[in-house]
C-alpha cells in the first residue's frame, strides 16, 4: 500500500469519526491526532506512533487507526432505554367482512392521474367516494382494520373533511397511534376526549400543570378537548389565566368557546368584551350575539330599533331606515367594527352591524306584530332593502332560526330567485342550512326546476346524501335538457361530480337510456354528444360502483 493510499483510507475514517458520538472513553488527545497527522502529512514524512519507519509504515497506520476506532466506539455508555408504549385498546365492533376491507385498501391506494383539461374520462373517482364509504361504514358500526389505520390517518392528514368520519372509524386505536407520531396530532385535537391528557386518576392535575407549563399547541389542543367533555370546566381553566395571556392567544383560547356555546359563558364573554384587543372584542360580542337572551343582544336590539321603523304614512306601509351617524363607544365595546371594508359607507356598515347582532324576534314587536314572512315582503325606503335583508340573512344563521330562513329564502319558483336580489345565492345556501333535509333538498329541486342547473352548485352542496328522489330527478332531467341543448358537459362538471357522490344510486337504471351518443343539431357544439355519453357512462359506473359498495358492507364481520 502507497502512502497516498494509507492518507486517503486515514483522512476517510477522520471525516467520519473525528468526533465521538458519547461516552467517557474517548482517546488521549495525542494518540489520534498523532494518526491523523501522520496520515496528513504522509508516513515518509511522519512515522505513525509505536511503528518503524519504512514500507510498513502505511499498513501499521491504518491498524493502528482501526484499533483506536474500535477502542473509541467501545467505550459508548448505552442509553436509557425507553418505556415501551402501552398497548393499543380494544376496538369491541365487528370487524369490517373482508370485500369491505379490500375495498377500502382500493379507495385509500388510488391516486387520481393526470387528465386531459376538461376531460376526466369514464371511469370514477374513487378518491372522492372514500367520504360515503366512511360514512356508510361508520352508520354499520364496524372497526376499522389495524393495518389500515396509518393510511386513514395519512389520508385524514392531507384532507380535512374527511377527519371527522376517520375518526369515529378508526375508534380508540387513532388516539393511541396519533400519541405516538406527530404527524397525526390532529386526532387528539378533533377527538373528544383525547386531548393530551387522558381522563383517569390524578387527571385534574395533569390538565393544570400542562395548562401552565405546555407549548400553546398543546394547550389550544387541551382546551378544545375539555371544552368538549366539560364546557364549564374549560371556561373556568381559560378565566384563570386569562389576563396573563397574549392577545393572539387569548383569540385563539376565546374561539374554543363555539363548542358547547350556553347563556352561562355570557359573564365570560361579557369581560372579554373589555378586552385590550379590537379581535378579541369582536370575537366575544359575535359569540354573544349568537346567544339572543344575552344583555348584548338586548343592547344590540335597542340600538337597531332605533334605525328601522315602519312607515305607515305611505301606501302600502314601508320600512323606513334611519343609520346610525356615528359608532359610539359602547357600540364598539360591543363588538361594531368603526371603520368599513374598502368600497363601503360607514353609516351602512354600522347598520349592517347592529342588525344582525339584534334577536330576530326584536321585528315583530317593532314592525306591528307582523309574521318574519309579511315583513320580508315589506318595500323598504331609500334603497335599504338590500343592506337589510343581508343583516337578516346572517341573524338568522347565526341564530339557527328556520322561521326567518324560510321567508328570506321564498319561494324557489319566483323568478328572483335565479339571479342577483336582495338575497344572493351564497346567502340563500347558507339559509338552506338551518333547514330540516327533506326542506332543503324540496327548495332546491324546485330551484333547478325553474332555474336550471347554472346556478345550482352552491345549492346543492347544502343537501343532504344521497339525495332525495325528488331532488335527484330534477338534477338528472337538467342534465338531459343541457345535453339536448347541445353545450358541452364541461361547463356542468360540478354538478356532475356532486351527482356521482350524491345521486341515489337507484337512479343508475334511469340513466341507461342517457349513454347513447345522441344526433348532433346544427348549432351543436362539435363532438358534444359523444362527451356527454362518456360523462353519463361514468355517473352511471360510479352509481353502481356505489351500489356495491353498500353491498359489501352489509355483509357480516367477521369474528
Amino acid at each position: 500500500m502507497t502512502t497516498v493510499e494509507a492518507t486517503t483510507k486515514v483522512d476517510a475514517m477522520t471525516r467520519v469519526d473525528a468526533f465521538p458520538t458519547g461516552g467517557t472513553g474517548a482517546a488521549e488527545p495525542t494518540g489520534w491526532e498523532a494518526l491523523v497527522t501522520a496520515a496528513l502529512l504522509g508516513t515518509d514524512r511522519r512515522t505513525p506512533p509505536g511503528s518503524e519507519p519504512g514500507a510498513g509504515a502505511p499498513g501499521a497506520l491504518l491498524d493502528s487507526a482501526a484499533a483506536e476506532t474500535v477502542r473509541r466506539r467501545a467505550g459508548l455508555r448505552p442509553a436509557r432505554a425507553a418505556r415501551r408504549p402501552d398497548p393499543a385498546p380494544e376496538d369491541p365492533r365487528p370487524v369490517l367482512p373482508a370485500d369491505a376491507a379490500h375495498r377500502l385498501t382500493v379507495l385509500l391506494a388510488d391516486r387520481p392521474g393526470p387528465a386531459a383539461v376538461g376531460r376526466r374520462g369514464s371511469a370514477p373517482d374513487l378518491m372522492e367516494l372514500l367520504p360515503q364509504w366512511l360514512a356508510t361504514a361508520n352508520s354499520r358500526g364496524f372497526a376499522a382494520p389495524p393495518e389500515a389505520l396509518p393510511a386513514l390517518l395519512d389520508a385524514a392528514r392531507g384532507r380535512t373533511d374527511l377527519r371527522p368520519a376517520v375518526l369515529a372509524f378508526a375508534g380508540p386505536r387513532a388516539v393511541w397511534l396519533a400519541r405516538l407520531n406527530p404527524d397525526w396530532r390532529f386526532a387528539l385535537r378533533a377527538t373528544p376526549g383525547a386531548g393530551p391528557v387522558p381522563p383517569g386518576p390524578g387527571a385534574a392535575e395533569r390538565v393544570r400543570r400542562l395548562w401552565d407549563e405546555g407549548l400553546f399547541a398543546e394547550r389550544v389542543a387541551l382546551l378544545a378537548s375539555l371544552r368538549a367533555r366539560d364546557p364549564g370546566g374549560a371556561r373556568e381553566l381559560l378565566a384563570a389565566t386569562w389576563a396573563t395571556e397574549r392577545a393572539e392567544d387569548r383569540l385563539m383560547f376565546l374561539d374554543s368557546l363555539r363548542t358547547g356555546l350556553a347563556a352561562t359563558d355570557e359573564p365570560f364573554l361579557e369581560e372579554a368584551l373589555a378586552d385590550r384587543s379590537r379581535n378579541v372584542r369582536a370575537t366575544a360580542a359575535e359569540l354573544l350575539s349568537a346567544l339572543p337572551g344575552s344583555t348584548l343582544a338586548a343592547r344590540m336590539a335597542a340600538r337597531a330599533a332605533t334605525c328601522v321603523s315602519l312607515d305607515r304614512a305611505l301606501a302600502p306601509p314601508a320600512i323606513a331606515v334611519e343609520a346610525p351617524h356615528e359608532c359610539d363607544a359602547g357600540m364598539e365595546r360591543d363588538g361594531v367594527v368603526p371603520k368599513p371594508p374598502a368600497g363601503r359607507g360607514e353609516r351602512s356598515w354600522w347598520f349592517g352591524q347592529l342588525v344582525d347582532a339584534a334577536p330576530l324576534r326584536t321585528w315583530s314587536a317593532r314592525l306591528g306584530g307582523r309574521s318574519p314572512e309579511e315583513i320580508v315582503a315589506l318595500p323598504v325606503s331609500d334603497g335599504w332593502r338590500g343592506e337589510l335583508h343581508a343583516a337578516w340573512c346572517r341573524a338568522a344563521v347565526r341564530q339557527r332560526d328556520g322561521a326567518w330562513a324560510r321567508a328570506l329564502l321564498g319561494a324557489p319558483t319566483a323568478p328572483e330567485a335565479g339571479g342577483p336580489g336582495a338575497v344572493s345565492l351564497a346567502e340563500r345556501a347558507k339559509l338552506l342550512g338551518t333547514l330540516e333535509g327533506e326542506e332543503r333538498a324540496a327548495w332546491v329541486a324546485g330551484f333547478i326546476a325553474t332555474h336550471g342547473l347554472s346556478e345550482a352548485f352552491q345549492l346543492l352542496g347544502m343537501c343532504g346524501v344521497p339525495w332525495a328522489v325528488p331532488l335527484g330527478r330534477a338534477v338528472v332531467d337538467a342534465l338531459e335538457i343541457a345535453r339536448d341543448a347541445g353545450s358541452y358537459p364541461w361547463s356542468f362538471s360540478g354538478v356532475m361530480g356532486l351527482a356521482e357522490r350524491c345521486l341515489d344510486p337507484a337512479e343508475a337504471s334511469r340513466l341507461d337510456a342517457l349513454l347513447a351518443i345522441p344526433d348532433e343539431s346544427e348549432d351543436a357544439s362539435p363532438g358534444a354528444g359523444g362527451y356527454w355519453a362518456e360523462a353519463f357512462q361514468r355517473l352511471v359506473t360510479t352509481l353502481r360502483l356505489r351500489a356495491a359498495m353498500a353491498e359489501e358492507l352489509e355483509g357480516e364481520g367477521s369474528v
